[in-house]
């Protein structure tokens, strides 16, 4: 089985119990801190997916990162997942439990991309185009890239809006293309 699907049924289950004990924004917000730990650090995914390590010192590890910056409910999920030798799920795991997450509280991730940074005003009526579009909460990831020129590209799961200054001027150039190939049959 990959480790996606393995960290999928995890993450399930700690979502699960976090929803019944009540402490699931507590939970959250250390898959959010575990995700930014495997994100910023090389060497910690090194270690998670490093077979030479041992089991309990690869435990000892964990609890001296998250030791006291976890929930409880965290921190044995994590001593669990470690007896079970499958410390390589912890690289996939906090994504797949955002996922979940957001699923479960009908949540939609909306990334922008612009060719410099969004203004609160601007930040505020994308957020509420897309909530309209799609009827859920809006969760907005932005992104720069000046070479757009201009405009924004929009990417709301598998729809993609493309309404850049780059892509105009792509689209202009390639009609021009074509016309002039045409004109020289």
């Amino acid at each position: 089985m990959s480790d996606t699907r393995v960290a999928s049924r995890y993450a399930k289950s700690l979502l699960d119990l976090a929803q019944e004990k009540g402490m699931l924004e507590q939970v959250r917000q250390d898959m959010l801190l575990l995700d930014k730990t495997v994100q910023q650090n090389r060497d910690y995914q090194l270690m998670l997916k490093n077979p030479i390590i041992k089991h309990d010192k690869k435990l000892a590890i964990l609890k001296a990162i998250f030791g006291g910056k976890v929930t409880d409910m965290t921190s044995l999920f994590l001593e669990i997942i470690t007896r079970k030798n499958r410390e390589a799920v912890l690289e996939s795991m906090p994504a797949e439990f955002e996922k979940q997450y957001n699923l479960k509280n009908n949540i939609q991730t909306a990334t922008i991309t612009t060719a410099v940074p969004l203004d609160a005003r601007l930040r505020d009526e994308f957020s509420e185009l897309v909530a309209r579009k799609t009827g859920k909460t809006i969760q907005l990831a932005e992104k720069v890239d000046p070479a757009l020129i201009g405009g924004f590209v929009l990417t709301i799961g598998d729809t993609q809006i493309d309404d850049s200054i780059k892509s105009s001027l792509q689209r202009l150039r390639n009609k021009f293309n074509d016309q002039t190939y045409i004109s020289k049959l």
